[in-house]
């Protein structure tokens, strides 16, 4: 199909940028990465790079420093970003408590968080899982009891990512236990300077360092720092929740998958997996296409798809990118293939908990039927 010349000109223009804008050492760590979370090291300069040229935060509305682009270039900049190797920038920032920000913060909250959000000076981590809640997240403990102009913060997150990089957590917490549980959640803005605030690592079986255990003992959060009504936290989530399960996928599979087909060889059976798993991509990219201007419900709906769809797809790339480095690290006794020596296996291993995070893939499905089946 032919690009109409509007969107060919931006693609473009969006290639020469990466080109000239994008440095080595940031490419090389791209293509590295063996997650959607970039070190930050490489994610900060580049979001610093791309602010400057005003590209970002490509989602966000013209009034607080968006771009003003269509729906169409925000996805080519996204596959443009993927087959390029630019690191991922951090999504609990810009894609997660920035929206919610948006909707529910006062004018004085907008007026301190988005531009800092913007500039990378502000590096946010996300507190909703805790110990024995997993995916029943309106079961959490942390409980939030008022002190004045203050809540006072006693209880722990876990499975926090990037929580020993961040300066500020948004969470969930308990500020009252009467009613149904979803009744007593609010929804906090958190410094992680505060005394009371500890920080445990948690390694993966990659042996990475990306997720936390975080302990709050006498934490006390400004009111003033509450987003949303106090007790009305789960509205707060939900919102959030659509901006986190959802979004774009295919770009970055695509860039993926490409990689792949050039370190497969010739190999009759591996080559038809990945014709198949590009067929499963392009399907997946016409269903992103499809919800961009999907709204309320609808857009919920689609969140929930493309999150299955999305994560079941890397999952089955990832474990064809380690048959294939498996069978690299056999036939090239000189270290062919670097990067996916390097990362085949970090990935796969990352990548498990995919479908778990951001609300389990079961709990999608179960959504997904409601909101069909009524």
């Amino acid at each position: 199909m032919t690009e109409p010349d509007d969107l060919a000109a931006f693609r473009a223009e969006v290639r020469e940028f990466l080109r000239d804008s994008l440095p080595p050492e940031l490419a090389r760590a791209g293509r590295r990465a063996t997650s959607v979370f970039s070190h930050p090291d490489h994610s900060i300069p580049w979001q610093k790079i791309l602010t400057a040229k005003g590209w970002g935060a490509i989602d966000w509305p013209v009034e607080y420093g968006g771009t003003g682009w269509t729906p169409m270039q925000k996805y080519i900049f996204s596959a443009e970003c993927a087959r390029a190797g630019a690191p991922n920038l951090l999504p609990q920032g810009l894609k997660m408590v920035a929206p919610v920000l948006m909707h529910y913060g006062t004018d004085e909250q907008k007026a301190y968080f988005l531009p800092r959000i913007l500039s990378g000076e502000h590096y946010w981590c996300q507190g909703f899982s805790e110990p024995g809640s997993g995916s029943d997240l309106a079961s959490l403990k942390l409980k939030a009891e008022r002190d004045g102009d203050h809540y006072v913060l006693n209880g722990s997150k876990i499975w926090t990512t990037h929580a020993h990089f961040a300066n500020w957590m948004f969470a969930l917490v308990r500020t009252s236990s009467e009613g149904k549980p979803q009744a007593g959640i609010s929804f906090l803005l958190i410094d992680m300077a505060t005394p009371g605030l500890k920080v445990d690592p948690i390694i993966s079986l990659a042996g990475e360092h990306e997720l936390n255990q975080v302990f709050f003992d006498n934490v006390r959060v400004p009111v003033a720092n509450r987003l949303g009504e106090e007790n009305d936290g789960w509205s707060v989530a939900k919102y959030l929740l659509t901006f986190e399960r959802g979004g774009r996928y295919a770009p970055g599979l695509f860039a993926q998958l490409a990689k792949l087909e050039g370190e497969a060889g010739d190999d009759p059976v591996l080559q038809e997996r990945l014709r198949r798993e590009k067929v499963t991509l392009e399907a997946l990219e016409a269903l992103e296409l499809k919800s961009i201007n999907a709204s309320g419900a609808k857009s919920a709906l689609y969140a929930s798809v493309l999150k299955v769809q999305g994560t079941e797809a890397a999952q089955r790339i990832d474990t064809l990118a380690c048959e294939i480095a498996g069978l690299a690290g056999w036939a090239e006794a000189d270290g062919q293939s670097p990067d996916l020596l390097a990362t085949a296996l970090p990935r796969y291993l990352n990548g498990r908990a995919a479908t778990i995070y951001a609300g389990s893939n079961e709990i999608q499905r179960d959504l997904i039927a409601r909101a069909v089946l009524g």
